[in-house]
Formats: C-alpha cells, sequence, structure tokens
C-alpha cells in the first residue's frame, strides 16, 4: 500500500518554491498557501474522477510531493455509496477499521490541462485573497482607535481610498474636515473608528472630523498626555471650525492648560494646522457640573447658573453685554458647551432673568390673594418666604409659619386654615367635574390620581378602569403631564387598573 502510494505521487519541488514566494508577498503564512493548493488540486479531482466523491490531496511539506487519494467511510448503514462503505466489507479490506474510519485508496496523478490549471488558479487566488482579509481583519481589529498615515490611493464619488501599505481603507467624503481636500498620492492623517467584517472582506474606517482624532494629536504632541499625567475628559468639535477640549491634571504642580498650549502656542499650533485652522479651547475640567459649564462658555463671562439635575437642564445668567459672546456665531459656543458638559444650557441675560423672576414673583403673589383673600403684602412674603403653591402652604406646621417676620401664631394658623379650605373648594370643583365628565368612582379611587389627573383623563375620554387598562404609561404620562407623574408610576397605576382582568378570569376559571 506504501508502495503504490510513493508511485503515485508526483515530485513537485517547484510548488515549495512558489508557495514561499507567495507567502512572502502576501504577508501571510506558507502552510495557509499550501492549504490552498491542496484545495486546488482536490478540486481538479475531483473534476476528473467524480464531483460526489470524497478526493483528497496533499502536498509533502518537505519534498513537494503531490499525492491524490479517495477516501471512502465504513459505516453501519450507508447513505451515499460514493462515500461510504459498509463496515463489514470494509474490514475485508482493513481488519482493523472501526466505525467512523476510512479506507484510504491512492490515485493515479491527474494531467493538469488548460482549463484544469486555469480553475487551480482560480482557487488558489480566491484563498490566497480570503487569508489576506483576514489577516488584515486579524491586523487591525485591536487597533481601533489610533490615528494612522496612509497615502490617497483614489477618489470614488468624493470618498478617499488610503492605502495603509498592506491594506486599504476608506476616508467618507462626511468623515473629511469641510473644505479640505485630497489629491491621489496626497499623504493624509486620520483616525480609525472602526474596523468591520463584510461580504466583501474587512473594511477598515476612518475618521478626520471625530472628536478623539483631536484627543489623539494632542496626545502626540504633549508628553504629559502620553504618559498619563494630564487626562483628556471631554472632547466637542465643530470640525474646520472650532472645538473645545476639557483637561485636568494629575499632578497639582503642572497646569493642564498651559502644557496644552505649549511654549507660545507651539503644542496646539501644531495640532491646528492639522486640522485646517480649527480654533481650539482648551478648558479645566471640574467635577463639579456648574464650574465645569462655567468653564466650558469660556471665553463668555457667567454671573449665575441655576442646575435641573432631574431634567439635565442648566440655565446660565450673562450680563447683557455677553450674550453674544455666550451664544457665540450661529450657537456654536453654547452648542459646543453643551457637547463638552452633556448638559442642556439655556442662555439668559440679567435684565431677562430679572424680568422672569419678577413676574413669577407677580404671578405667585396673584394666586395667594386670590386663594387666601389676603393683601399683597402678606401675599408678597409668603412668596418671598419660598411659598410657590397653596399645597406648600396648607401642609406647613404652624411654628415654620409663625417665624415669618411680621407673622405670629394666629396669623399662621388663619393662613393654614384659608389654605385647606381652598384646597377643599378646588378639590370639591374638581370631583363635581370629573363626575360631570363620566369618570367613575373605581378610577378615583385609585390613590395615586389626584382630582386634576381625573379630570384631565375625563377630557381624554378615559372613563372607566378598562379605558385606564388600555392606555401605555407613556400614554397617560402625556394625559396628566411629566410635571405630575414620571413613567414608572404610570406603569404602576395601570397594572393596578388591570387587576380586575385577572381577578375575573379565575373567578371564570373557578366556576368552570
Amino acid at each position: 500500500m506504501i508502495e503504490d502510494r510513493m508511485d503515485t505521487a508526483i515530485s513537485r519541488p517547484e510548488l515549495l518554491l512558489v508557495a514561499d514566494a507567495v507567502a512572502r508577498e502576501k504577508s501571510i503564512d506558507r502552510e495557509e498557501v499550501l492549504e490552498a493548493m491542496e484545495q486546488a488540486i482536490q478540486k481538479a479531482g475531483r473534476a476528473k474522477y467524480g464531483h460526489e466523491k470524497d478526493i483528497r490531496a496533499t502536498i509533502d511539506r518537505k519534498t513537494g510531493d503531490v499525492r491524490l487519494s479517495r477516501w471512502t467511510e465504513a459505516v453501519e448503514v450507508v447513505e451515499n455509496e460514493e462515500t461510504q462503505i459498509p463496515i463489514h466489507i470494509a474490514r475485508k479490506f482493513k481488519p482493523d477499521i472501526e466505525l467512523g474510519g476510512h479506507l484510504v485508496d491512492p490515485l493515479p496523478p491527474i494531467d493538469f490541462g488548460r482549463i484544469a490549471a486555469q480553475t487551480a488558479k482560480q482557487v488558489i487566488v480566491q484563498r490566497v485573497r480570503e487569508y489576506e482579509r483576514r489577516r488584515q481583519y486579524d491586523e487591525f481589529k485591536d487597533r481601533v482607535g489610533e490615528i494612522i498615515n496612509g497615502v490617497v490611493k483614489r477618489t470614488e464619488y468624493g470618498n478617499l481610498m488610503v492605502d495603509l501599505g498592506k491594506s486599504e481603507a476608506l476616508l467618507r467624503r462626511d468623515e473629511l474636515i469641510a473644505r479640505e481636500s485630497f489629491r491621489n498620492g496626497d499623504r493624509v492623517r486620520a483616525y480609525i473608528y472602526d474596523v468591520r467584517e463584510e461580504p466583501r472582506g474587512p473594511q477598515i474606517f476612518l475618521s478626520r472630523t471625530h472628536p478623539n482624532f483631536l484627543a489623539k494629536l494632542f496626545a502626540q504632541e504633549v508628553p504629559e498626555i502620553y504618559d498619563g499625567i494630564i487626562e483628556i475628559k471631554a472632547v466637542s468639535r465643530d470640525p474646520g471650525s472650532r472645538a473645545k477640549m476639557a483637561v485636568i491634571s494629575r499632578d497639582q504642580s503642572i497646569d493642564p492648560v498651559g502644557a496644552c498650549v505649549g511654549m507660545r502656542g507651539s503644542r496646539v499650533q501644531a495640532v491646528v494646522a492639522e486640522l485646517q485652522g480649527e480654533k481650539i479651547d482648551i478648558i479645566p475640567w471640574s467635577p463639579q457640573a456648574a464650574t465645569f459649564v462655567v468653564n466650558a462658555l469660556a471665553p463668555a463671562e457667567v454671573t449665575k447658573v441655576v442646575m435641573d439635575e432631574e431634567a439635565g437642564r442648566v440655565e446660565v445668567v450673562v450680563p447683557d453685554d455677553q450674550l453674544s459672546l455666550a451664544i457665540g456665531r450661529r450657537g456654536q459656543n453654547v452648542r459646543l458647551a453643551s457637547q463638552l458638559t452633556r448638559w442642556d444650557i439655556d442662555i439668559l441675560t440679567e435684565a431677562e432673568e430679572s424680568e422672569r423672576r419678577q413676574e413669577e414673583f407677580r404671578k405667585r403673589t396673584s394666586l395667594f390673594v386670590d386663594a387666601l383673600d389676603v393683601d399683597d403684602v402678606i401675599a408678597g412674603l409668603l412668596v418671598t418666604e419660598g411659598f410657590t403653591t397653596v399645597e406648600e402652604l396648607a401642609f406647613s406646621p404652624v411654628e415654620e409659619l409663625s417665624e415669618i417676620e411680621g407673622f405670629d401664631e394666629n396669623v399662621a394658623e388663619e393662613l393654614i386654615r384659608r389654605a385647606e379650605v381652598d384646597l377643599t373648594r378646588r378639590a370639591n370643583e374638581m370631583d363635581d367635574k370629573r363626575k360631570a365628565l363620566g369618570v367613575t368612582d373605581e378610577i378615583a379611587d385609585i390613590e395615586t390620581l389626584t382630582p386634576a389627573m381625573l379630570v384631565a383623563l375625563g377630557e381624554k375620554g378615559v372613563k372607566t378602569l378598562d379605558d385606564l387598562a388600555d392606555l401605555a404609561g407613556d400614554e397617560l404620562v402625556e394625559i396628566v403631564g411629566s410635571d405630575a407623574m414620571d413613567e414608572e408610576t404610570a406603569n404602576e397605576i395601570i397594572m393596578a387598573a388591570r387587576a380586575h382582568w385577572f381577578t375575573d378570569e379565575e373567578q371564570e376559571a373557578d366556576h368552570a
């Protein structure tokens, strides 16, 4: 059997030379090239001896000998006569064969004709290309987040194909800085933001507009950033126009802003030159949100900051002459500051803020005058002390209210009594309106729903438990108002309204 094998082998030492040359040229493993060759020879063998048969080819890694053989599996029940043989017959040829083992029959060497040689060449080229793509993906998948240099190879519909040496990357038109253009052969520096495997092969995506591109450029120019002494906490960009970068130093003796600017601006200018003159504001980062927002709005001066953490909003008051500077051209400054701090920023002038404060004072004073039947002086005192609603006043301790200058215990008790009377009156009015709208008592019995909410539901046609149970959480919030209820509470109310559905089902099941 071994002698027969040797007789069927073709010595082709040139195959090893070709494999070595291809491996060197494509920078892939020699073994992968030889495997591609084996598949090509195997395909040609099946074309000659039958595609249904299990034909396999091997190339000796030392001598280049090519061997072709047919493999037949030993099985209990034959399902495919071309590739399988009953175990009892297989043991006549090979007594020690087990189930699942193979009989290996050497085949005569094939003489590659023109078509067979062309087919073999196509298989080898295809497999080498697959190996090359896999190597390219393995090489770059861990390099996402790096800056890379390349040469523009060609332009396709405004997108640049960049030659990275042994690989090619895509720099889309929308990832280029506005007004910059590259020609074939130009060198380009860009940021690798994604590497993906796609049907046509791995794709390397580059960007020059990504915020991290600016951060990585500074890391190359500023040794303190590269060493980790200075950390870039956040970056926001309007590519080609302006950018803001927040930095912090882990060493108190090093000024993070000064280190990034460099001697006479040398470091920051190097980055600006790469980004086509993009102006860069370098600001100190602060763990205090209000301080960070003030820093981010530089160069504008800020006189007051009011934070609303639940809504993620911040109101910033600036002097009247600083408004245009704080907003920036076409809102650029406040937009970049908002992106940098991740807060929604509203800009007000001192005059606007004062006018709004006065308007709120007038409204709240009028509210207390009408609800409590008191004069403007008493109502104004209540507003000045921070009371915003009649409910707050009704549930305030007498001791706390009597401490207000000009109030004594009797005045405090009378104000609380009048507040309670007003609440009762309004509740009765709302209850009458709720009944007039046809909202059932079953809905009214749900404790979380206030009389005002019940009226709002009735106006939207939600009048029974089934109507309420059919709502989604966000629909209920939309009806009663996001200020009055969050979605979690809304979902709890809806589940409470659906409880009778399950009770009815259980009763029907028990009855059945």
